[in-house]
């Protein structure tokens, strides 16, 4: 045991390195066992893995909506199921998977298993309001599956008006159980930005957080910002169906493009909220499996800060041919190539931190490595859509749906399974088959590709996208499509059965079984209850893969006051104080 002694302080500090080993029985799960445990815990942990169970789910039922449209649109006329089905199967599709799943799916669910671990601390600053999100969450989700079962909506996930304030169907409880979910991000972000400002551990200064942290920062921010706006939006919209106020409706002096401007400028930014936490993940998972220090670090974290300002400016991109200004979309258009550029600075400074790594090709790197590719196609395509000429002929056709599934799919949901590929062994203390692992990989990279890569051609040659049918020369496209669409599904249920079967049969996963160098390895796996046993003082960064691992060490810091109790503790905002030898 190493020990050291703060001289400003008059209390006594030790320093202990860290022994993984250390009472390994004694972690989270064992504290309290049965299902209410569960349904009243205020543990960041337990409310991480009721998210991920609850948005998996979700994640399998708007697949099965995406087959089934796919499987319809085998042919060019009906295939097996009716117009009007199709359209709604289609909007369930889309308003499952984005607010149901792509939302939620990285900050609630893995930021909040990861980031307290990450900070030092020992849950969120507001471990209520954290269970309160969860319940939000699947209170609207019944609602909305309410809306499902009562009549369905058939305006597709954008609830655009006229149509969706004049329709049938159970649009208005859809639209209120989308209202709920909402006050569920706003409470993740809240949560997490006072639990960054807060609650880091002793010497763990802004340069010394992880990326993961500072991706969840920002997104927290276009959550807290952006997010009230949808809720009014759709309060206003909900307004409209009951009470006939006429906010949209031109016939009694509204505008239906309003309903865009206001739409646009909460979902655009979400695409951030979506994406902008998978770039944590890449983060964290390149420097582990290339064992070198993250390049650029500040390019990278800043550049998640740029890209939630920026995220704000660029609404009207979506609108180019609904009317507005040409100096308005000149404008747009022009902010639109901008929020490239930090994107950009990411993916160099990442291929930067690969070129000469001590390269370990694990199942979490193969699904980065897919994340390059894919998110680079929709990105360089997302570039083409920002030119205004070439958006006024591809808008609204199936180039828009492949440039939209590479940027979320092939982007946020490989940065996704590469996170729950890469934490698995600290979220539930089992390995799964890694050999598994990298054939899902391959299957779900050839999938997606097979399935979204016809659409792009589609598009071009003006496939309108939401379409039941269409002409008989998009048929093989479509077909090839609805092929790559069952590989893709059959590569994710791949991910499920292995990772379940690893609960049951898997290895039991050491400490650190990737030599990372990050905060949240350096503790037993599973974690226990208040995940360190004392405060911990942050010595090293979290990329520091330049000092051999047997000079690499976590302090922990404790009171040595002589009543064997656990008190404020005067040193160093920067742990500089403390001389770990």
């Amino acid at each position: 045991m190493d020990t050291a002694e703060s001289s400003s302080t008059s209390k006594k500090i030790q320093v202990h390195r860290y022994k993984p080993d250390d009472n390994p029985d004694k972690h989270f799960l064992n504290e309290e066992t049965g299902l209410w445990s569960w349904l009243t815990t205020v543990d960041h942990k337990k409310i991480g893995i009721m998210f991920l169970s609850a948005v998996t789910f979700f994640f399998f039922i708007g697949g099965i909506m995406a087959l089934l449209v796919r499987t319809e649109l085998w042919t060019p006329a009906k295939t097996f199921i009716e117009a009007n089905t199709y359209n709604q199967i289609f909007t369930l599709h889309g308003a499952i998977m984005v607010f149901l799943f792509l939302v939620p799916a990285v900050p609630a669910a893995l930021g909040n298993f990861i980031l307290p671990l990450q900070l030092g601390a020992k849950d969120v600053a507001f471990p209520r309001l954290n269970l309160l999100s969860f319940y939000l969450y699947l209170t609207g989700a019944f609602v909305a599956v309410f809306a499902i079962l009562n009549g369905g909506i058939d305006t597709g996930w954008t609830f655009y008006t006229p149509y969706s304030s004049t329709t049938g169907g159970a649009v208005t409880t859809m639209v209120f159980g989308v209202f709920i979910i909402g006050f569920s991000s706003i409470l993740t972000g809240v949560n997490f930005i006072t639990t960054i400002h807060k609650m880091r551990a002793p010497g763990l200064t802004w340069d010394k957080l992880s990326l993961f942290s500072w991706s969840l920062y920002a997104t927290s921010i276009i959550q807290i910002l952006a997010t009230p706006v949808l809720a009014i939006t759709l309060a206003l919209l909900g307004m409209e169906r009951i009470l006939g106020i006429g906010i949209f409706d031109p016939a009694m002096g509204g505008d239906p493009v309003l309903f865009q401007h206001f739409f646009w400028f909460y979902s655009h930014p979400a695409v951030y909220i979506m994406i902008v936490p998978g770039f944590g993940v890449v983060s964290e998972v390149i420097t582990t499996f290339s064992r070198k220090h993250i390049f650029g670090y500040w390019a990278i974290a800043l550049s998640s800060l740029a890209i939630a300002f920026i995220s704000f400016l660029v609404w009207g991109h979506h609108m180019f041919v609904s009317g507005q200004a040409s100096l308005a979309s000149m404008v747009f258009s022009f902010l639109t190539f901008l929020v490239g550029i930090p994107t950009g600075i990411k993916m160099f400074n990442w291929t930067a931190t690969l070129y000469k790594g001590s390269i370990d090709l694990k199942s979490p790197l193969l699904y980065i490595f897919g994340f390059f590719f894919l998110f680079l196609v929709g990105g360089l395509t997302g570039i083409v859509l920002a030119s205004i000429a070439l958006d006024v002929h591809l808008h609204d056709t199936y180039y828009v749906v492949a440039h939209f599934h590479f940027v979320m799919v092939g982007g946020m949901v490989m940065a996704l399974l590469a996170g729950v590929h890469y934490w698995w062994p600290k979220i539930t203390g089992r390995m799964y088959n890694e050999i598994m692992a990298k054939i899902a990989c391959g299957i779900i990279f050839v999938g997606f590709n097979v399935t979204f890569l016809p659409q792009f051609v589609m598009g071009s040659q003006g496939m309108p996208r939401r379409y039941f049918n269409y002409i008989e020369q998009f048929q093989p496209f479509h077909q090839v499509s609805t092929i790559g669409s069952y590989i893709l599904g059959l590569g994710f249920l791949m991910v499920f059965y292995y990772l379940v079967k690893s609960l049951f049969t898997g290895k039991k996963a050491t400490a650190n079984p990737w030599g990372s160098r990050a905060l949240e390895w350096q503790i037993n796996t599973l974690p226990p209850l208040h995940n360190f046993h004392h405060i911990p003082v942050i010595i090293n960064g979290p990329y520091d893969y330049h000092k051999p691992m047997e000079e690499f060490q976590l302090g922990l810091a404790e009171s040595t006051d002589g009543h064997g109790q656990e008190s404020d503790l005067e040193i160093t905002s920067d742990g500089k104080e403390i001389n770990a030898e």
